[in-house]
Formats: structure tokens, sequence, C-alpha cells
């Protein structure tokens, strides 16, 4: 039996839609991408062209209300992703939206309530990929006891800077584009979530410290109003502690990592695609690499999880609005503790 036709329009068709979600939705059985917007029409026929994409609209909203259109893969910068999002689900379009799922938890929050409004409508956020390979089995790990009672952990990134002082503005340290999304923010908070559950509290310092650049459509010097560097302090609602250190002010890239302590031993994990984990047990005893059995690792399955969705074969896991909602949450009490110079920000759950 043939595959039920699912149409795909495109709504920004940035880095990732391009090398992710564009050819992995092209090879899955029954699936067209049949439309595409961009930030200007000469962009979205480049994209067309590559891709053998049939029609080009100029506008993102022409995309959207398309008969021709059942779901819709929104590419874009954070702050079209509310906009966007509601309007095709009131269009009665599946959603899957890049992460960064918005530019506040307001927005989040928004994208969330409509959603619950359609639910015929299957509804996904790009997962953070870094840690999918290694979730299953640091997850049984650590459910195992292999270090015992984990108590803290402890995650450090640096990186050199995304926009050095005075050169281009990037859209991530944009916050006309980026809203309250930080760096690594959301990115590191969302595989917290799936070992440790929420946070209960936050105490975060930030600054920033290449804080000119130029404006790309304006092309003047503008002040930078994301943060560049970012500690925080933090306690899960299971009662394990950990602080985050976040910066991009390095001369040179340098491996991220995280560190899970507990009373018997602790691991760490190269926080990249693919990053090796590690386990000392005991104390004094050397890092040993915990060998990831090919058929037990997790992997990135974001496009075909949305279209089994969509058909009826599964549910969303990685990443459902609802997680979308808690990781903007957690970064909306990051900048509120940080603007409030340190102030310790209580995290309600829900």
């Amino acid at each position: 039996m043939a595959a039920e036709i699912i149409r795909i329009g495109i709504i920004g068709a940035g880095s990732n839609t391009r090398k992710m979600h564009i050819p992995k939705l092209q090879v899955i059985e029954g699936v067209q991408i049949v439309e595409v917007a961009n930030r200007t029409t000469a962009s979205a026929q480049k994209v067309a062209d590559e891709f053998q994409i049939p029609t080009v609209r100029n506008h993102w909203q022409e995309v959207i209300e398309s008969k021709e259109v059942d779901a819709i893969v929104i590419g874009t910068w954070p702050d079209l992703h509310c906009e966007a999002a509601c309007r095709a689900l009131q269009a009665g379009k599946h959603v899957l939206c890049e992460a960064r799922m918005a530019m506040d938890e307001v927005e989040a929050r928004t994208m969330l309530q409509t959603s619950y409004k359609h639910p015929e409508c299957v509804v996904q956020i790009v997962p953070s990929p870094f840690t999918l390979h290694v979730d299953p089995t640091l997850l049984k790990m650590l459910d195992s006891g292999e270090i015992g009672t984990p108590r803290f952990f402890r995650f450090e990134y640096q990186a050199p800077p995304s926009v050095p002082l005075g050169e281009t503005l990037h859209w991530r340290r944009n916050k006309k584009y980026s809203g309250s999304n930080i760096m690594m923010l959301g990115i590191i908070y969302e595989s917290l979530l799936r070992w440790f559950g929420s946070a209960e509290w936050v105490d975060a310092h930030a600054e920033v410290i290449n804080d000119r650049a130029m404006d790309l459509e304006t092309n003047q010097e503008v002040e930078v109003e994301v943060p560049d560097y970012l500690s925080v302090q933090m306690k899960m609602t299971n009662g394990i502690l950990g602080s985050l250190f976040i910066h991009e002010l390095s001369t040179r890239s340098t491996s991220s990592s995280i560190k899970i302590y507990g009373d018997k031993g602790f691991f760490h994990l190269d926080f990249e695609l693919d990053g090796k984990l590690y386990l000392s047990k005991g104390q004094g005893n050397e890092l040993n690499e915990v060998q990831i059995p090919p058929e037990q690792a997790g992997k990135w399955r974001v496009e075909e999880e949305f279209i089994n969705t969509i058909r009826g074969l599964e549910e969303i896991e990685h990443t459902t609005f609802t997680t979308g909602v808690e990781y903007m949450k957690f970064t909306q009490a990051v900048n509120e503790s940080f603007n409030g110079e340190g102030d310790r920000i209580t995290i309600p759950p829900g």
C-alpha cells in the first residue's frame, strides 16, 4: 500500500533546513516538498533550484494559505516562530519549528495554547541534537546507580566570538531576532530536562563583552544586547545542584563538556555531536570510555518522527511544544536573574 502523500511547505530555508530537514524529508516515501519562501524571492528560488521544489512564494504567508500544503517547516529566526506557527495551526497545517522555540516564554506559551486549540495538527520543535546518541545509555546508568546518588553537575561551553567587536552582528546576538535566547542556553537545558527534569531556581550573572557590532541591514554600528558571557547556578526539582558556564570569548574552539558527580563516581560527556561518554567510579579511578552499542544509541530522526506522527504511527518525543515552553521558561528566568543583578529566581511548575 502506498504511503499517504504529505505535502510540505518551507518557510525560511536556513542552514539547518537546507542541510537536514529538506534532504531528510525528501527521502521519505510519500513526502513532497512543494513550496518554499525565504527572506527574499531570489534566495527562495536558489533553494528551489537546488532541491527541485516546484513553487516559490514571495511571502511566507502565501505558503501557509496554500491549499497545496499539508504541513509547514519553519526554518526562520526566532522572531517569526510564534506568528508563523500560530497562523499555520489556524490554517490546519502541521508544524515543525526550528529550535529556540520563540522569542520569550510568552510567545512559547502562545504557541502551546494555539496547538491545544488544534489537536488535529502535529506540532514539533527541532530538538537539541548533541546528546541524542547517549541519552538512553546515560539515563539507564543514572537509574542503575553507576555513580551512586547524583549530587551536582557542571557544564562548560567556550567558543570564539560569533560577533567579534565591531564586526557584523549575527542574528543569534541580535535581540531583535533572538529575543531572550542566549548562546547555547536552551540547547543545554533541553538535555538537562531529559536527565533530571526541570529546575527549581536559578541565580545568573551575564555580561556583554563584545558590545558593539555593525548592523547588516543599516550598515550602522549598534549596541549588542545579547550576552556573550553567562554564569548560572541552579537547583533542580529533584534536589541536584548545577552550574553552567558559557562564553564566546575564547581565542580558539575548545571541547564543551558536562560532568555529573555522584557520591560514588562521576560521568564526563563531551557535549558535541556523537560526543564520548566517560565514567569514573570510586576515588582516584581514571576515566574510562563507556562503549555504547549501535543498537542502543539514540539518533537524529526528527523528520521521520514528524511524518510518522502525522501518519499516526508514533507520537512526538523530540521535541514537544511542552518541552519547548520548559526551556523558554528557564531562559526567561535566567534573563530575569541577571537583569536583577543576580537575584535568585524561583521557577514555578507548569
